[in-house]
């Protein structure tokens, strides 16, 4: 399946301000980025790295005035997400390096809150894959996922206090609860193909069976259209931007996700 992805963010700046922008997928397994588009209005000088999660990162200063960032990109990606029931637990001792900090609780997946539901939710489960599928059930059933509710990124204990929140409050409570069980876990940011009402998307990804699967709990089923741009620990490593100063908010954001057909 091929996808055009654009996303256009537009500030009003006061002053002159540092931004680190998080903007560009990556090619992967699951993604192939065959055409990029990248425009600041103004241009800016950039200065771009990866960050320690592998992330494509630009940092800039913004002027002040107008300031519009336009993404777009042509993406092939595969038709339907890997599902694998039955996909072991892997012991810590066998993980990779890479993967041990998705372990530990992080600022708003507070997972050693979360022992004994975690149990609870996944009793007579087989340790591994099946564990996650029963929590992301138990969030379909118990979350009340309202898009557009929430500017604010909440914790998971909130987010389940609360019983209601957007995808990236969902994520948080996953992934909580996953770690909770010594499941690495990550929250990623992207696109997915027919969102309804279109935006930014988040969801997370769990290893098990020796490779991360894709889970999201505010989808009934998981179907293909999902496109990556950044992993983490939660929503504070996958900010699309950040800015450093007085407190800027884009005052417009356009995303848009189209199927293409390529030659």
């Amino acid at each position: 399946m091929w996808l055009r992805t654009s996303c256009c963010l537009t500030f009003d700046i006061a002053e002159s301000t540092p931004f680190v922008l998080m903007l560009r997928p990556r090619s992967g397994s699951q993604q192939w980025i065959a055409r990029e588009e990248y425009r600041l209005e103004p241009s800016v000088p950039v200065v771009e790295f990866t960050d320690n999660y592998g992330n494509l990162c630009q940092r800039l200063i913004a002027p002040p005035g107008i300031f519009v960032v336009r993404t777009a990109a042509d993406v092939m990606i595969t038709d339907n997400m890997d599902q694998e029931p039955g996909a072991p637990y892997v012991e810590v001792q066998n993980l990779p390096e890479a993967v041990l900090s998705y372990l530990l609780p992080s600022r708003y997946c507070e997972s050693d809150r979360f022992g004994q539901l975690a149990t609870e939710i996944t009793a007579n489960q087989l340790t591994g894959y099946d564990q996650v599928t029963a929590i992301v059930a138990w969030l379909r059933s118990t979350i009340s996922y309202q898009p557009g509710s929430s500017d604010i990124a909440l914790s998971a204990v909130e987010v389940n206090n609360r019983k209601t929140g957007v995808c990236r409050d969902l994520s948080h409570l996953g992934i909580a609860l996953c770690r909770s069980l010594t499941i690495p876990a990550r929250m990623v940011v992207g696109y997915l193909y027919g969102l309804e009402p279109m935006d930014l998307h988040a969801w997370f990804e769990d290893y098990v069976g020796g490779r991360w699967y894709t889970f999201d709990a505010t989808q009934a089923e998981l179907t293909g259209g999902y496109v990556a741009i950044g992993y983490g620990r939660d929503a504070a490593d996958v900010a699309v931007y950040n800015q450093f100063g007085p407190a800027i908010y884009a005052i417009d954001q356009q995303v848009s996700v189209q199927r293409i057909e390529k030659e």
